[in-house]
């Protein structure tokens, strides 16, 4: 099988179950935001391989391919199609909830608001939240003006809350002080 198939080259794609639409449609953007985070959950895991977090980045990797196909397939698809995919669950945001505890009870208690930084593994994890928000962001738009299922929303938020631990964890692991945001303070002293 050839990697390129010509079938996209005038700005079209296809959904799962055969529906093609532009590539810049709402559903596209907000699969297209997912596995761009995909991406980048496994370059932070290139830089984590010596931290116990490899079993968690690759669920949570496969757990995406999963949010992806489902925000790929969209209401009208045929049952036949719409049967070979998993939809993400409530299940699958408690496993998140799980990790952020066990995370969560191993860092010092967040008194001040943090920069993204500190250990590379750490900013990594950060920029992978920033594009879990935008992911987000895009598909809640999806749902402003198409159906998907509830799950994948209250997923993309609770992961990106899961990875904001993640970077703290991090940080603390590798005995790296966060950066602090120093608030208001005069820019000329």
């Amino acid at each position: 099988m050839k990697i390129y198939t010509k079938t996209g080259d005038a700005g079209t794609t296809g959904l799962f179950g055969g529906q093609r639409v532009s590539k810049a449609d709402p559903r596209v953007e907000a699969y297209g935001s997912v596995d761009e985070l995909n991406a980048g959950l496994g370059w932070a895991a290139t830089l984590l391989r010596h931290l116990p977090l490899g079993v968690d980045l690759q669920r949570i990797q496969e757990d995406l391919f999963s949010v992806g196909a489902d925000l790929a397939t969209p209401p009208e698809t045929g049952a036949g199609a719409a049967a070979r995919i998993h939809r993400i669950s409530a299940g699958q945001v408690a496993a998140l909830e799980v990790i952020i505890d066990r995370l969560d009870a191993e860092i010092s208690p967040l008194t001040q608001f943090i920069l993204p930084g500190g250990a590379p593994g750490a900013a990594a994890l950060q920029v992978c939240r920033a594009v879990c928000r935008r992911a987000e962001r895009r598909v809640v738009e999806l749902a402003a003006v198409d159906e998907v299922n509830p799950e994948v929303v209250t997923y993309l938020n609770r992961l990106s809350d899961l990875l904001f631990v993640m970077a703290r964890w991090v940080n603390a692991r590798e005995g790296v002080e966060e950066p602090v945001w120093e608030g208001n303070r005069a820019r000329d002293e």
